[in-house]
């Protein structure tokens, strides 16, 4: 245990107190743990804390941690990022169980859709029950209701024997509020940075080597023990690093240096060419498509909107220059740009279905990786709002709070505003598969699938040009993609989707 400041550590294994002795910054103990043994520790005589490197949190973030022994898991190759088409989910409301093991149910459904990469929210243990995972405060172990670790390796396991890659969202820029005992043990976390969530971790500062190494261990045992086949880092310009070799490059060179090659995605606020060509990512999520996309669409121009709306930002976010656009992950819609509306609307819910299947087209066929979020093929009715579980009443009123006063600004009554901690904000947003079947879903979902068959059967560099005012052309190869703005019309390989 790495407590440099510490005068005593005690470690309770399943009731029994073991003392620790001083080795240098860290303390050890003579103790022997098995598969599913409780443990704690306490530091000056005080009160039980779980383990910061907990693989398992059976009881809640509060309670003992347990020991987890997982069997080494078979090989699998990933497809490079190139040749990816990714479906973000979150397992919560990605069925109605809401497990690990529910969603395995679902996979084949995925397969048959033609994506080769499942992209899974944060899953590090949260307190209560449903949270969209980015208040996460035991970053090694997955979160139990899901399953915990034995449901989440049968997850991955899932599906690889279904041929699909496995990218875990994960956040290193801050922990969540409730349970974060990191700062009990160590020097985890710095006051000479503030992050939009509250204070960053110890990157560069004294002891930061140690929170370094839990950061990039945290990342190795996703990809090493659970075999998982990349890492998406959550908004990586909250990570202030002033090293030598910023902690990015660290990671990368980890990943990179396992037997089997793994991928590093990076979610950024801007274009940064730096994060694949100075640290060695392999990717990024860009935003910037996807405002110029929606924009243009929906005609929404507020907030970070402002400054798109036009064909010509659409035309250069697609034409993106330098970078080379299969390392750029595209999207019209993720679990960001739909949950911090504030009732969770999808694009579908915005625009009819001439834009949603030029939106879907310009995503999946333009030249970039392209990404759906869950139910986007089909056009889910459900929206998927933010919610939250919180288990102190006072962080839950001003969770509650904080979103009612963040949409006033715009014209939100607060009775008009879902709540994050109603248990029926989370209920609304699971999806219901069987609409799937049902017009019009059931159209939108087939023409996905097309779109994704002619994706495959077309590689090769994408061009797009605007001939004329609303028109614009991208060539995927020898097929042809014409759009028309004003009469909302689509045309791909000479077929027409001017209407529903």
């Amino acid at each position: 245990m790495w407590a440099p400041d510490a005068s005593s550590v005690v470690l309770d294994r399943n009731g029994a107190p073991v003392p620790m002795t001083r080795a240098g910054e860290w303390w050890e103990a003579p103790c022997e743990l098995g598969d599913g043994d409780r443990y704690t520790f306490a530091l000056d005589g005080g009160a039980p804390m779980p383990d910061p490197r907990s693989a398992r949190q059976p009881d809640g973030v509060h309670d003992a941690s347990a020991v987890v022994t997982l069997v080494p898991p078979p090989s699998f190759t990933p497809p490079p990022l190139a040749d990816s088409i990714v479906y973000e989910l979150h397992v919560g409301t990605f069925t109605e169980g809401g497990t690990f093991t529910s969603a395995i149910d679902r996979l084949d459904d995925l397969v048959d859709l033609g994506v080769t990469t499942v992209e899974v929210m944060p899953i590090a243990a949260f307190p209560g029950t449903r949270g969209w995972g980015y208040d996460g405060v035991d970053l090694y172990a997955p979160h139990e209701h899901y399953g915990g670790p034995a449901g989440f390796r049968a997850f991955v396991d899932g599906c690889h024997r279904r041929g699909l890659a496995v990218i875990l969202d994960v956040v290193y820029n801050h922990l969540g509020p409730d349970g974060n005992y990191l700062p009990a043990f160590g020097p985890y976390f710095t006051d000479r940075y503030e992050t939009p969530w509250g204070p960053a971790l110890n990157l560069d500062g004294p002891g930061s080597a140690e929170v370094r190494a839990f950061i990039v261990d945290n990342a190795l045992q996703w990809l090493r023990d659970y075999a998982v086949d990349g890492l998406r880092l959550d908004a990586v310009h909250a990570l202030y690093d002033q090293s030598p070799t910023h902690v990015l490059e660290e990671l990368a060179d980890a990943a990179h240096g396992l037997d089997t090659p793994k991928l590093v995605i990076a979610e950024h606020e801007t274009l940064e060419p730096r994060l694949v060509d100075d640290y060695g990512l392999d990717g990024q999520w860009f935003d910037a498509f996807h405002h110029a996309l929606h924009s243009l669409l929906t005609g929404e121009q507020g907030g970070y909107y402002k400054g798109f709306g036009t064909l010509d930002r659409l035309v250069a976010a697609l034409a993106v220059g330098d970078v080379d656009p299969s390392r750029l992950v595209g999207f019209a819609q993720n679990h960001d740009q739909i949950g911090n509306r504030a009732r969770g609307e999808r694009l579908c819910h915005l625009v009819g279905p001439e834009k949603q299947r030029i939106a879907a087209a310009l995503v999946v066929l333009g030249p970039f990786t392209p990404l759906l979020f869950m139910g986007e093929e089909w056009a889910a009715s459900t929206p998927f709002q933010y919610f939250t579980d919180h288990q102190n009443p006072a962080l839950g009123q001003a969770v509650r709070d904080g979103r009612r006063s963040e949409f006033a600004a715009f014209g939100w009554k607060p009775e008009d505003v879902p709540d994050p901690q109603n248990p029926d904000t989370f209920a609304a947003s699971a999806l219901r598969w069987d609409e799937r079947e049902t017009p019009p879903h059931a159209r939108m979902l087939a023409f996905h699938r097309d779109l994704i068959a002619l994706r495959k059967a077309n590689p090769g560099p994408v061009t797009v040009t605007s001939p004329a005012p609303n028109r614009l052309e991208m060539h995927r190869g020898s097929l042809e993609v014409r759009v028309d703005l004003v009469n909302n019309a689509l045309e791909i390989g000479g077929s027409g989707y001017g209407h529903p």
